[in-house]
């Protein structure tokens, strides 16, 4: 793509812009199986069985339910977190057609009941770095790309402009008290 001219005579390089749009978005992108910060299915595990028994598939199906896809535990976290939770005595398995099904024992129900947040769902809370940020600096990307790709020079020159003035904004928010 090379460079563009601006209105204010400096240079931007379009080439570079994409490569930091590109790995801004895979910094952040979630796949599926991406791993969840350590406690994190455990503590979903325990809110599940909380509201009824569930094998392992189930489990994984819920989270991912849940969380609007932005979480697909792998069965390589799920089954052996279950293992952990059964040798704790916090859930006991009964084998119904086939499956383990899981459920709470009294300590299990006790352990859950420590947390009662939502621990899969999506948050845009200002607590919640992992998601919200990560989430709007991608669609930013997006849409900053989409620019690039299909507007005139003087759209690309206003994005810039909209970006450069949202930078300065955003590192204002760091300086206020």
């Amino acid at each position: 793509m090379g460079t563009s001219r601006t209105p204010g005579s400096f240079t931007v390089d379009l080439d570079g812009m994409w490569q930091a749009m590109d790995q801004l978005r895979s910094t952040f992108d979630r796949r599926d199986g991406s791993r969840a910060p350590r406690g994190e299915i455990r503590t979903a595990i325990l809110a599940l069985l909380a509201e009824r028994p569930m094998h392992g598939y189930q489990v994984i199906h819920e989270i991912d339910e849940r969380s609007g896809g932005d979480w697909k535990p792998s069965a390589g976290s799920v089954y052996p977190t279950l293992q952990l939770l059964a040798d704790e005595g916090l859930i006991e398995a009964e084998e119904t057609e086939g499956r383990k099904v899981y459920s709470l024992t009294d300590a299990g129900r006790a352990a859950a009941g420590i947390d009662s947040a939502d621990p899969w769902a999506p948050s845009r809370s200002t607590g919640d770095r992992r998601t919200a940020l990560p989430k709007a600096g991608i669609d930013l990307a997006r849409a900053t790309a989409q620019v690039g790709r299909t507007g005139t020079s003087a759209q690309v020159d206003e994005a810039v402009a909209v970006l450069d003035d949202a930078r300065r904004r955003i590192y204002s928010i760091l300086a206020r008290d």
